[in-house]
Parts: C-alpha cells; sequence; structure tokens
C-alpha cells in the first residue's frame, strides 16, 4: 500500500506544480486553491507511504515523479520545449526513480 500512496503523492506533486504555474504567482483564487490543498495532499500521501519505505526511496521517488510529471505537462500543455537534453535528462531521472523501486526491500 505504501507504493500506491507514493503514486499518489506523486501525481499530487505534479498537480500542485502545474497549478501553482497557471496561478499567476497565486493571483488566480481556483487555481491557487487547487495548488495549496494538493500539496498538502501530496505532502500526507507521502508520509503514509514513509510509514514503511525508506526516507531516501520515498523522498527520491517522490520527487522524481514530481519533476518528471511537470516536465511532461509543461511539454504538452504550455509549449515547453521539446529537446534532445530535455528529454535525455527527464529519462535519466526516470532511470533512477525504476532503479530505486527496483532496489527497495519494501
Amino acid at each position: 500500500m505504501a507504493w500506491v500512496f507514493l503514486g499518489i503523492a506523486g501525481l499530487l506533486e505534479v498537480l500542485w506544480a502545474y497549478m501553482l504555474k497557471v496561478s499567476d504567482n497565486l493571483s488566480k483564487p481556483f487555481e491557487a486553491t487547487v495548488a495549496i490543498v494538493a500539496m498538502i495532499a501530496s505532502f500526507w500521501a507521502l508520509s503514509l507511504a514513509m510509514k514503511d519505505l525508506p526516507l531516501g526511496t520515498a523522498y527520491a521517488i517522490w520527487t522524481g515523479i514530481g519533476a518528471v510529471g511537470a516536465f511532461i505537462l509543461g511539454i504538452v500543455l504550455l509549449g515547453e520545449a521539446v529537446t534532445a537534453m530535455r528529454i535525455g535528462s527527464a529519462l535519466l531521472i526516470l532511470a533512477g526513480i525504476i532503479g530505486l523501486k527496483l532496489a527497495s526491500d519494501a
């Protein structure tokens, strides 16, 4: 169940990062509220995952999901640049996430 909580926490991190971007410096009330609620929910789900997962593994995977997810949303929804260096770097983060999951005892 810890891995499910960690996945949810990571997806919520992607949501809050995106909503923070589109909130226009927290000036749009709906987007700002969603960002803040998603932040709190993400931290809560991460804390549940950390009951059974090692700190380093849980935190690195949580931030990795957030980083890669925000990277993808930036490209798909915000028209951010797609370059070989950016794609390669995101793939390295993804490889790290997979490696940490495979190396986990939990």
